[in-house]
């Protein structure tokens, strides 16, 4: 199944307890891009700006990331710093400069126009509606979203909800979404709102899937050096995303097995700032994670 997300590109500059790093290439649909990657060709919609560097949209076509959908426009790209202290699951926003992206008008390109798998990736709902509005009626949608839509465009994220078919949100923004305080009562709320999946993110405590005919409970592959959790979420979604086009199934059996993936991709990102350590890995490594979280989590 073709794979298409619509998110940022973005340079990001991090301080966490390993250290600092500035400037490294980051965004919801970079991170998610490369790990989709991994399992099926991804294509991609966003915005840069001038200053976006050559070298990493090489990267990016070197791995065969479809960037046919991603713009130029006059200005920079999007920034965004922020720091990580104690608990490493919520990060303190310092700076964000949308710049370029702030004006974006997502538009689908003709030769994206069969896209059957969709994740829009973290972003203002209207936004992310309009490529709803473009996509075809039988495509297989998956959202995310984040603090600020949810206080400040609640309605629109609401409507929106009733239009895709799962979200991927994280505990805090899944209790602030629904009022509810705890993470079951919650995921089953936000089932109520429209969705049929609710893949609900609890950092390294695992995840939850919701469905109005299973539930299923994973937990996060146990990294023990922690560098880096910016864009971990979004690697998540792209391990998940990426395995479910490449089987072209999405029945129970494969939703379990793709969030094993994500969350074996979302194990990587984190071992490196920005997309460094995902830039590094091989098929074989996320194979014998697959493998090893299957046991850790085995009873017999």
């Amino acid at each position: 199944m073709s794979l298409l997300v619509v998110g940022t590109l973005a340079y990001d500059s991090i301080e966490t307890p390993a250290g600092t790093a500035a400037d490294e290439l980051g965004g919801s649909g970079t991170h998610f891009a490369l790990a989709a990657n991994f399992f099926t060709a991804v294509r991609m919609m966003g915005v840069i700006g001038g200053d976006f560097r050559p070298e990493d949209r090489a990267l990016l076509e070197e791995r065969e990331i479809d960037l046919r959908g991603v713009g130029t426009a006059e200005g920079e790209t999007f920034r965004w710093s922020g720091r990580y202290e104690g608990d490493c699951n919520v990060a303190e926003t310092l700076e964000t400069h949308l710049n370029v992206h702030g004006d974006y008008e997502p538009q689908l390109p003709p030769e994206y126009a069969d896209s059957r798998l969709i994740f829009l990736a973290n972003g203002p709902p209207q936004q992310q509606a309009r490529v709803v509005d473009q996509a075809r009626k039988d495509s297989f949608i998956v959202m995310d979203t984040m603090n600020f839509w949810i206080q400040n465009d609640n309605a629109d994220l609401r409507a929106l909800l009733k239009r895709v078919d799962g979200i991927t949100i994280n505990d805090l923004e899944a209790r602030m979404l629904t009022g509810e305080p705890t993470l079951i009562r919650a995921g089953r709320a936000i089932l109520d709102l429209g969705p049929r999946l609710v893949w609900l993110k609890k950092g390294e405590h695992g995840a939850f899937l919701f469905s109005k005919d299973f539930f299923f409970a994973l937990p996060a592959y146990p990294v023990s050096d922690l560098v880096d959790p910016t864009g971990a979420g979004d690697s998540f979604a792209g391990g998940l995303m990426g395995y479910l086009a490449h089987a072209g199934v999405l029945d129970e059996e494969h939703l379990r097995r793709a969030m094993v993936y994500g969350s074996v991709l979302a194990s990587f990102n984190v071992e490196d700032f920005g997309a460094r350590r995902v830039c590094r890995l091989q098929r074989d490594e996320i194979e014998t994670r697959y493998r090893e979280l299957l046991r850790f989590t085995a009873v017999a």
